[in-house]
């Protein structure tokens, strides 16, 4: 099971597969259902861990429905013998630092990330932070599916952990050499952070306190009643973008929900974009001659900051767990997505925004430049993202996957064609990426050249 599926073809789908479960709050996703999947992680972290009593961090973002799934997951555990540990409102790398930290066996994350409120979901980590791979999904699934409900009143260990927080915090500053936290300290900085009324209200405002940081937090408290679409793409940021023009910030940064993704705006007040968040954090942390992981769908900028210090770029399938194992494999000390996400092996192998955070303004304090200056350093390439509805296309995603394969590279006999996650297609002019989305039941297209329209016109031809 490489790619999440919908469980049902209702109208309020239920999303089961690499990137945990997701579905509608009140439809598909109900308190019975998160508490048998959590029940079924449970067991699954028995066998995998050899212990009848796994520990289990429990944490979740700001939605709502959170507290109540928490609780339905929370009895699931219990009735699968784990041992909780209960962190509340924190980021899904913040669970990442708290599972290490405490030894855990694995760890539960009530989010669905960037999607938006009438969504939730169930994140499994593994005792390392990383989603379990793909057969273990399989495995998941089928006993979700097979299982009998939790007992009600099934009940055990449970213990709350209030300082997840500034132990994420504490990892994060333990990267940053003294001399960096001096320079940005030293340089004044004040920034304007998009919360989205999010989990990572609290961490963002730890870390830029602590480096010395001015700090303006827009929708801070983690009520979950996000104040626009959460997902950090343009269209959602013009208030951040006007709150970092008007207010003379050096810098905007954006979360979502359970941020494990950032988003950049410079002083401007110009959305710089997800893509640049892993370009101008690897910047910042790549060693001369180190290796940066990266999956299909990122840019090819990151190409050029690995060039410039003699490193070489790691490409995987789209996932986070894909990015992680290929850091692994090539010790990598970062990685991370076009999507927003960059993963600091030293502090989790999970998306982190914090770490984008710090990463971005040691540079521009590194170097004394704006956020448009390291913009500017890098070759500018142009990238177009859609995501198209499946349902009623012939032959599902395969078919569509197939049809775009085929409309791409018919008269290109210098075409390129990469299947290993979708279809990627490498042309003269640029790439494009074809693949269904881990996280929603939709097909996502991303494409890439030196110039907009060439772009936009493989995403239109990709997608039919």
């Amino acid at each position: 099971m490489s790619h999440d599926a919908p469980a049902d073809a209702s109208p309020s789908p239920l999303m089961l597969g690499v990137s945990g479960m997701r579905g509608i709050v009140g439809g598909s996703l109900t308190e019975a259902v998160v508490a048998r999947y959590a029940a079924a992680v449970g067991r699954w972290l028995a066998g995998e861990r050899g212990t009848d009593r796994p520990l289990v961090v429990v944490g979740r973002d700001s939605r709502p429905s959170g507290a109540a799934f928490e609780e339905a997951a929370v009895r699931g555990l219990h009735a699968a013998g784990c041992r909780v540990r209960r962190v509340g409102i924190l980021s899904t790398p913040g669970v990442a630092v708290a599972l290490q930290a405490a030894g855990a066996d694995g760890g539960l994350v009530l989010t669905a990330s960037h999607n938006p409120s009438p969504w939730n979901g169930v994140k499994p980590l593994r005792h390392d932070g990383v989603a379990p791979p793909p057969d273990a999904v399989a495995g998941i699934v089928a006993d979700f599916h097979g299982a009998a409900a939790p007992a009600a009143d099934a009940a055990g260990e449970d213990v709350r952990d209030g300082g997840a927080a500034q132990r994420h915090v504490d990892a994060v500053l333990a990267t940053v050499p003294a001399n960096e936290r001096a320079a940005v300290r030293a340089a004044g900085f004040r920034v304007v952070v998009d919360c989205v009324a999010g989990a990572g209200g609290a961490e963002a405002a730890l870390l830029l306190a602590a480096l010395g940081v001015e700090a303006e937090l827009l929708h801070r408290e983690p009520t979950g009643d996000f104040p626009h679409d959460p997902e950090p793409v343009a269209a959602n940021l013009t208030g951040l973008c006007e709150a970092v023009r008007e207010g003379g910030a050096a810098a905007g940064f954006a979360l979502d929900p359970d941020a494990d993704r950032l988003a950049l705006v410079d002083a401007g007040g110009r959305f710089v974009g997800e893509e640049y968040t892993l370009v101008i954090g690897a910047m910042a942390l790549l060693e001369p001659g180190g290796a940066v992981a990266a999956n299909l769908s990122t840019s090819r900028m990151i190409d050029h900051v690995a060039e410039a210090v003699g490193g070489r770029v790691v490409r995987s399938p789209v996932g986070e767990a894909n990015v992680a194992a290929a850091m692994r494999r090539e010790g990598a000390r970062v990685g991370g997505e076009g999507n927003g996400g960059i993963i600091d092996a030293r502090v989790s192998q999970v998306r982190d925004s914090v770490v984008g955070m710090a990463a971005t303004l040691r540079r521009m304090a590194r170097e004394n430049a704006s956020l448009a200056d390291l913009v500017a350093r890098v070759p500018a390439y142009a990238v177009v993202k859609t995501k198209q509805p499946v349902g009623g296309v012939p032959g599902g995603v395969a078919g569509f996957l197939g049809a775009a394969e085929r409309r791409v590279t018919e008269g290109e006999p210098a075409a390129v064609v990469d299947r290993q996650d979708g279809v990627r297609v490498d042309l003269p002019r640029g790439w494009v990426h074809v693949r269904p989305s881990n996280t929603e039941p939709v097909v996502r297209v991303i494409a890439e050249a030196e110039d907009r329209e060439v772009a936009g016109a493989l995403v239109a031809l990709a997608g039919g």
